[in-house]
């Protein structure tokens, strides 16, 4: 059984309560804009961390991150990348990789919208947790954590950390 926490675009923000909800998963998972090396480095003092780089990231991002990250979590298949679109509008090239894939989740940023969507035709949970910084278009920063055990995914909440532009 693994505890997730999954954000993305925190466009080099991070605060306390973003480290205190990593602190509760076994594993952080950071689906890209991540913005700076201190949020990453941050974060991989709290728990392990897998992370894609994102269309802000620089080199140093770059250098500690991959595009894809592609693994196994439990008995799950998963996908990490940061833009991914969402059942049914995937990009053609995107659409074949999955059917290749097949991965059991697939998980994207970078829209700052928060979705969670069967995709029945790729039989795959789509994940983008929206957004847990403060820059972008996005009214409220948010993270999911959730629990994969076994082939089951399990207690998957939405946790709100506030509106955008409040200071913490």
């Amino acid at each position: 059984m693994r505890k997730i926490l999954l954000l993305s675009d925190t466009h080099g923000y991070i605060d306390e309560a973003i480290c205190r909800h990593a602190a509760e998963a076994d594993e952080i998972w950071h689906a890209g804009d991540i913005g700076s090396v201190t949020v990453y480095d941050t974060l991989a003092k709290i728990k392990p961390i897998r992370a894609v780089y994102g269309n802000i990231d620089g080199r140093e991002i770059k250098t500690i991150c991959t595009e894809n990250e592609i693994f196994n979590c439990e008995k799950k298949k998963i996908w990490i990348t940061h833009i991914g679109g969402y059942p049914p509008n995937y990009t053609p090239q995107l659409k074949r990789t999955l059917q290749e894939i097949k991965p059991d989740i697939f998980i994207c940023g970078h829209s700052h919208i928060l979705k969670v969507i069967f995709d029945k035709n790729l039989n795959l949970l789509h994940i983008n947790p929206g957004a847990a910084g403060k820059h972008g278009l996005h009214s409220v920063r948010t993270i999911i954590r959730f629990t994969i055990d076994g082939s089951d995914i399990k207690n998957m909440d939405v946790i709100q950390l506030g509106k955008r532009g409040e200071i913490t």
